[in-house]
């Protein structure tokens, strides 16, 4: 089974505090695996930043993404609906204590499709520790990206590589998902 993470599309990293400009370009693609993935009975599953003051990373980063503020919100294009399930995250990982796997695991889910940004940044750590738990991986290339072509390019490079990751294009999946028909959960 598996489960699409939607990682950090919100509304600082899209137009926001710490904007990517990229962003916008992968809006349409994500709206059409988001459709047919709720179509075909597969979990869709927010990763938000959502930050506290005291949290190291903005020591890096400065404040973004601050719990409880419009810019930690998803873009109004890619909201959640019923159904779908939405973790704060406080680190760049999607797994560091936020109850993912677990939820995972309850869920059935063995492959995790890995969109949003950044490529290089949350998208790459979350496969890291996804690796580690034994999920097989897929990332749609046109399902992520980054600040920059090259850290967009390397990002995809590094979990090909050193992950096994599947990398693919949302139509691909999509196309996928409709011929092997809607799924049933554990």
């Amino acid at each position: 089974m598996e489960a699409v993470l939607v990682i950090d599309m919100l509304r600082d990293f899209v137009s926001g505090r710490l904007q990517c400009e990229r962003a916008e370009r992968i809006i349409p693609n994500l709206l059409k695996l988001l459709s047919a993935a709720r179509r075909c009975g597969i979990p869709v599953i927010y990763l938000n930043d959502a930050h506290l003051p005291v949290d190291f990373e903005l020591r890096r980063w400065g404040e973004h993404a601050m719990r409880g503020t419009e810019g930690a919100e998803v873009v109004p294009e890619l909201g959640p609906v019923e159904g779908d399930y939405v973790l704060e995250k406080r680190t760049y990982s999607g797994f560091y204590e936020t109850g993912l796997d677990p939820l995972l695991r309850g869920l059935g889910v063995d492959t995790l499709v890995l969109t949003g940004i950044h490529t290089h940044l949350c998208v790459r750590h979350t496969a890291a520790d996804a690796f580690f738990r034994g999920y097989r991986i897929v990332v749609p290339r046109d399902g992520t990206e980054a600040f920059t072509e090259e850290a967009y390019r390397e990002g995809l490079r590094y979990m090909e590589e050193f992950y096994g990751a599947e990398v693919t294009e949302v139509d691909e999946l999509v196309k996928r998902w409709e011929e092997e028909g809607p799924k049933t959960f554990k």
